[in-house]
């Protein structure tokens, strides 16, 4: 394994809610993911789901509230909830999830990825 250079990871893609995976790590992956819009509400009924801004802000849009992610904050969505990831601008995230986490968890979409590229 080698020292892995997060910018230069994002500067190898610009496609958007296309996940890209740069490792995986006891049963986990790690994807990198550039976004900007709407995202589709979801929920992963197994999996925690770590959401980590790398750039911008991203908004969390549960059922009851909004929840905002600054630049190097992060925040965990529990297993079950409900979310709707949306940005305004064009913002860059990385995730961490179990390898069995669906893209758009127990919704099937235009977006909907079955595999990650992996960069």
């Amino acid at each position: 394994m080698s020292v892995i250079n997060i910018q230069e990871k994002f500067n190898l893609f610009s496609d958007q809610w296309s996940p890209k995976k740069i490792g995986e790590l006891n049963g986990q992956q790690i994807l990198l993911a550039k976004v900007k819009g709407e995202f589709v509400f979801h929920k992963h009924d197994h999996e925690d789901e770590l959401f980590m801004v790398q750039k911008g802000i991203l908004e969390i849009h549960l059922r009851d509230k909004i929840i905002t992610i600054n630049e190097g904050e992060c925040y965990i969505v529990p297993q079950g909830v409900e979310h709707k990831p949306v940005a305004k601008e064009e913002v860059h995230i990385l995730l961490f999830e179990p390898l069995s986490t669906k893209h758009t968890g127990d919704v099937v979409a235009d977006i909907t990825m079955e595999t990650y590229e992996e960069i």
